[in-house]
């Protein structure tokens, strides 16, 4: 029997019909594992994690069988809650595969402390923006006999007299102790002595 004779023959078709359909069926096998493995089509929303503390994050994350990694811890936002989850990465409401690592930006504890400047001596228009620009803010504004106005005699914080270095917390407010410019030769702590008058100037 020639070679394409038997190529013709019921047992070949019947065999090369069976070897066909076993390819087909592996390749959809092949295909449907593919499919399964890589998460094919399969996608979750990001939740807003936006003021949730450390632990309500991980849960709502665990949920959805996604993790979360802590990207940085920005500086203190009196808008959030203290340890809250102030920005993430994806964003709330992209669409994610599972395990998905969720980057989160971490609100701090409080706000940092820093040194009181040295300004005492100086006017009161250059005193007022140094502080300032450090991130405290300025309270009342009394003045005392001194030979100069508006020289800062002193600094204080609720009623407490503090000394250039000390450490004081970002926005603590500052009152400021200045000269009435009306002639007594007088600083320091000398001047506690002398009777406050408030100035909204």
């Amino acid at each position: 029997m020639s070679f394409v004779r038997f190529l013709l023959t019921k047992t070949f078709l019947k065999q090369l019909g069976l070897a066909l359909l076993v390819a087909v069926a592996f390749v959809f096998v092949l295909l449907f594992y593919l499919r399964m493995s890589t998460n094919h089509n399969q996608q979750i929303q990001v939740p807003d994690l936006a003021k949730m503390t450390l632990d309500e994050a991980d849960l709502a994350l665990t949920e959805l069988d996604l993790r979360w990694e802590i990207l940085d811890t920005t500086n203190y936002n009196p808008d959030y809650p203290k340890q809250s989850v102030i920005e993430q990465l994806p964003k709330a409401g992209s669409m994610v595969k599972e395990k998905r690592t969720i980057y989160l930006t971490v609100n701090r504890s409080d706000y940092r402390s820093l040194p009181i400047p040295n300004v005492v001596g100086r006017t009161r228009r250059q005193a007022e923006p140094t502080l300032v620009s450090l991130g405290f803010k300025i309270g009342k504004v009394t003045y005392r006999p001194y030979i100069a106005k508006d020289e800062v005699l002193q600094l204080r914080h609720n009623g407490e007299l503090i000394e250039p270095g000390a450490m004081l917390q970002k926005t603590a407010v500052i009152d400021l102790v200045l000269g009435d410019g009306k002639g007594n030769l007088r600083m320091g702590r000398e001047a506690d002595s002398s009777t406050d008058s408030d100035s909204d100037g």
